[in-house]
């Protein structure tokens, strides 16, 4: 099987705790508070910065200029991600440009950033794949549920949309192409989710203090 889809399938654990989570099914069904949607989308704001730069960053690492192409088309879909973030910020009233990462939010982005900076572009799509195909993952999943429109609609055509599938599915594709299965890339990918569902957890506890784990 390819490594992209074996790493997918060693953490499906934490794939289901993200979509069982309280916070993603308040998004599913509508029902969440405005208020941690806000904080969320400021602080997804600064994470999709710091995930753009990463891209950017094995980018320039590349060693193909098709490889190239790839980790800049990816960060194209950052940056559409971006537009419809500050929608919601306009919506609600978030200062983007005022937004304090949390300690959830730091914790991902030192993460994600030290890999670019330190390690390969296949290492570096490893640490990255995680958010893109759970977003791909609960996008579907919520879909499928087919529930009447409302304020979060957006968020779940967004991520299960046409267009964000192939973007998960180009950043697997490098993994399986540049990427070894070995313990150091296994370790980084269920850290990524582990990232995943503390980012989560800390919008629906609304940025308080997160015991560490």
């Amino acid at each position: 099987m390819p490594l992209s889809y074996t790493l997918w399938q060693a953490n499906q654990d934490l794939a289901i705790a993200c979509l069982q989570h309280p916070f993603v099914q308040g998004i599913g069904d509508g029902t969440l508070p405005v208020e941690k949607f806000a904080y969320y989308v400021g602080q997804d704001a600064f994470f999709l910065e710091a995930f753009a730069r990463a891209y950017s960053i094995a980018a320039a690492k590349a060693i193909t200029w098709q490889d190239f192409q790839v980790f800049h088309q990816l960060a194209d879909g950052v940056l559409a991600e971006l537009n419809l973030h500050s929608g919601y910020a306009q919506e609600w009233g978030v200062d983007l440009a005022t937004v304090a990462p949390g300690a959830a939010t730091r914790r991902y982005t030192d993460f994600l950033l030290s890999t670019a900076w330190g390690q390969a572009p296949g290492a570096t799509a490893v640490a990255m794949a995680p958010c893109m195909r759970l977003y791909a993952f609960l996008g579907q999943s919520l879909a499928q549920l087919n529930p009447p429109t409302h304020r979060y609609s957006p968020w779940i055509d967004t991520y299960s949309s046409d267009q964000f599938e192939p973007l998960a599915a180009q950043l697997e594709a490098l993994i399986d192409d540049q990427a070894a299965d070995n313990p150091s890339n296994q370790t980084a990918y269920r850290y990524a989710m582990e990232c995943e569902l503390a980012f989560f957890e800390a919008a629906w506890q609304m940025g308080s203090p997160q015991p560490h784990g």
